[in-house]
């Protein structure tokens, strides 16, 4: 997968799609997603033109790594999730089932999510 720079998110960081926005600084955004899977549904976003997970954990500088997961921490305690519990969740790659090639992490909360993935037959 290669990046996209017209993919959803890249047009969000540009400010031609709008967005619910829950946190900003100088290297990533939080926002709501638009079609909330849980009670609590936040996208957090590098503004760096990263694919994958994958792609920014080879080429992104330190601070920008450690802005993104402490980000996410933050956002989820900020939610009220944290103390229940929450899922972080980033799909990569096709078999991943990554439908924008800009890396993106969801923070799901608010409920018991269930299993990830179903169990295996014996």
């Amino acid at each position: 997968m290669t990046y996209d720079p017209n993919n959803v998110f890249a047009r969000i960081l540009r400010g031609e799609i709008p967005c619910k926005k829950v946190y900003e600084d100088e290297f990533v955004l939080a926002f709501h997603d638009i079609n909330p899977l849980a009670p609590t549904h936040i996208l957090v976003i590098p503004k760096g033109a990263y694919v994958s997970m994958n792609d920014f954990t080879a080429k992104a500088s330190d601070a920008e790594i450690a802005a993104l997961f402490r980000t996410v921490g933050k956002l989820a305690a900020e939610a009220g999730v944290a103390e229940d519990g929450w899922r972080m969740l980033a799909n990569i790659g096709a078999n991943g089932h990554q439908e924008v090639p800009h890396l993106h992490v969801h923070i799901f909360g608010g409920r018991k999510l269930g299993h990830m993935l179903p169990e295996r037959s014996a």
